[in-house]
């Protein structure tokens, strides 16, 4: 699977989490959610923004390149 990257966040001085991911933004946090973002952010920054914005690769790549509809 690949490793996700590109992700930045930016913590407000009003509380709110802005993900951003190749500078576009991919997710805005505010109050609890926020809270418990930066708190589960130090143990992979990168893995962690890309689950709560929901941008990560869910296996079936492969298997979607061989569906009828996707053939060329």
């Amino acid at each position: 699977m690949g490793v996700a990257e590109g992700f930045r966040f930016v913590h407000r001085a009003d509380g709110t989490v802005v993900i951003t991911h190749h500078g576009r933004v991919a997710g805005t946090l505010r109050g609890a959610r926020a809270a418990q973002f930066l708190a589960e952010v130090d143990d992979d920054p990168q893995v962690v923004m890309a689950r709560w914005t929901g941008n990560y690769r869910r296996g079936n790549e492969r298997a979607a390149r061989q569906h009828p509809r996707n053939r060329g």
